[in-house]
């Protein structure tokens, strides 16, 4: 069963930092694009950052500068590096990728979410 899981969320301070993972399992053959995505009470599912395979990233305008996305392609691990959260940076915090189980067969995945909560 291929599967996307996350971890690392939890509550910080405003100003504090997280580093959540997403690891990837079952039968891989390769996988192209991964991203982060957050989705907050009340409002539509968001893109953070999003990787490709040959690492090349981009960021939603409200995390230039304070998030890191990357991957390590042979752990089939993407991470995220949160930096000066800030209270509007709450929200469930999904992973997702496009993934082939082989050559000719691309199916899009979904992490179950980590909730990430920044309050004083």
């Amino acid at each position: 069963q291929l599967q996307l899981v996350e971890s690392g969320g939890g509550s910080v301070l405003p100003g504090g930092s997280l580093r959540l993972s997403c690891v990837a399992s079952g039968s891989i053959f390769s996988i192209n694009a991964m991203g982060w995505y957050r989705q907050a009470p009340g409002k539509q599912r968001e893109l953070v950052a999003a990787i490709t395979s040959g690492g090349s990233t981009n960021y939603a305008d409200s995390v230039k500068g304070r998030f890191t996305i990357s991957r390590d392609n042979a752990k089939n691990t993407m991470y995220l590096q949160m930096n000066s959260l800030k209270p509007e940076d709450t929200a469930v915090y999904y992973c997702n990728a496009d993934i082939y189980s082989s050559p000719w067969r691309m199916s899009h995945y979904w992490g179950q979410g980590t909730q990430v909560t920044v309050s004083s």
